[in-house]
């Protein structure tokens, strides 16, 4: 318990700082958090949802923290320009763990919406946020969720009432900055009313060469026959370690397109719970994962189907070269009732090297009786019957193997459902498997 006791004594002296620095409606439930932390502490490998992570290792070396809300000197609009060719977003940032506000984008959102800062609007619109904040990261079931819980101080809202679409995609652009080895803690809550739809991009950047820790809680809610597409893209440096828990509830109708990619990382877990709770939902769940060097990226996912006639689709692909660690567990949990449920899962995992390692445990519980389920997971090498053939014809052997690992994972950049960033993805994957720099032209953030 050495790396929860740093903690708990810290959070036992600075409770009064972080609550002044915070809102009420995110002060609420954090005593109750912190409980649950001194009573859960991190999760290590001998819990089974954390067999390929040891969570508590990354939080034993002495990280500063943010608790005073300091400001950072640094305007992200005029470091970070996106060059996405027709990629036109309201682009947004997060400096660490809070809103950045002292600058926004002249594009207006639709009437009625909200986008900003989870501190701010839990002080403007207290209720909106106490109705649905920590209502699906449960504290008591999770160590990272339950210590996010009790030092998150801010973060991100966005509230998209009844029937309103949002046309224009929402890039949000997470930064790290800090001089010294620094840790964050951010939360978002995504909320979409019924009929609502929103197209949301979250890239996590370094600005610096610290180490970082960032643990981040995600909620969203999708209301029935609303339709929410979330893109995750890291590309930050191999000194940060990334605990991300995404909580999703979608109500009868409601479609969601949920994307991770992480190009470029230290030690990343992410964590994705779903729950289908209304008839004919529907959910398109993706990942991918490149990584080298000493690099480990652990996926764990579970989609609940709760109602009859919904439908859920899942793709995770790995290519791992050097040292590199890949993990992921899914499981797919069909209740009794959620008749006429189709689901299909499948990962599949190049490991370039020897020394690469991937570890997949693919999982299927039905207590239904009229299901049409599925899942496979393959981990291999690539095919040398394929190099072959593009060798005969003039290939170089390292242009034929970019070209596979290429193909291979095209699959899941191909779910995206805006063109413009399809392209970019394209362009970006295929630097990185060159060894590249994977930077936009004009940011000075990508390293």
């Amino acid at each position: 318990m050495n790396a929860e006791r740093q903690y708990i004594e810290l959070f036992s002296q600075t409770e009064a700082l972080i609550c002044r620095h915070s809102a009420e409606a995110l002060n609420a439930p954090r005593a109750a958090a912190f409980a649950d932390f001194e009573r859960l502490g991190f999760p290590n490998r001998k819990a089974e949802k954390y067999k390929y992570t040891d969570v508590g290792k990354y939080f034993e070396p002495d990280f500063g923290l943010n608790l005073n809300r300091l400001d950072i000197p640094v305007n992200p609009y005029e470091v970070f320009k996106c060059d996405v060719p027709n990629m036109s977003t309201a682009l947004y940032f997060v400096v660490n763990d809070a809103f950045y506000s002292k600058a926004l984008p002249k594009s207006h959102l639709p009437e009625g919406v909200i986008l900003g800062g989870l501190k701010e609007v839990a002080e403007q619109r207290p209720e909106l946020v106490k109705k649905y904040y920590t209502r699906l990261a449960d504290t008591s079931k999770d160590g990272v969720t339950a210590f996010n819980t009790a030092f998150a101080q801010d973060g991100l809202i966005l509230y998209v009432p009844k029937r309103t679409v949002v046309e224009k995609p929402i890039q949000l652009v997470n930064i790290l900055r800090a001089d010294v080895n620094f840790m964050v803690n951010r939360r978002v809550l995504i909320i979409l009313e019924e009929g609502a739809q929103a197209k949301l991009l979250m890239c996590d950047h370094a600005m610096d060469s610290v180490n970082f820790l960032a643990t981040q809680v995600i909620e969203a809610f999708v209301g029935e026959n609303a339709a929410l597409d979330l893109y995750e893209l890291e590309e930050t440096h191999t000194s940060t370690v990334r605990f991300s828990n995404l909580y999703v509830r979608q109500e009868a109708g409601s479609n969601v397109l949920l994307n991770g990619i992480t190009l470029n990382n230290g030690t990343t877990r992410n964590t994705t719970e779903v729950t289908l709770e209304g008839r004919g939902a529907e959910i398109t769940l993706c990942g991918m994962a490149i990584a080298d060097k000493n690099q480990h990226v652990d996926n764990n996912t579970s989609i609940t189907h709760v109602a009859p006639d919904c439908t859920s689709n899942e793709l995770f692909k790995y290519v791992l070269d050097d040292q590199a660690v890949g993990a992921f567990s899914g499981l797919v949990l069909v209740r009794p009732g959620a008749q006429r449920t189709n689901s299909q899962q499948t990962n599949r995992n190049l490991c370039v090297t020897r020394e690469a390692r991937m570890y997949t445990q693919p999982q299927l519980e039905i207590y239904a009786d009229d299901v049409k389920c599925s899942h496979g997971a393959t981990v291999g090498q690539l095919d040398e019957n394929a190099l072959f053939y593009m060798r005969s014809r003039g290939i170089s052997e390292k242009e034929a193997r970019l070209l596979l690992m290429f193909a291979f994972v095209n699959e899941v950049i191909d779910t995206i459902r805006l063109e413009a960033l399809k392209d970019r993805l394209h362009l970006l994957v295929e630097k990185r498997f060159r060894g590249e720099l994977n930077k936009c032209q004009g940011c000075a953030i990508c390293k």
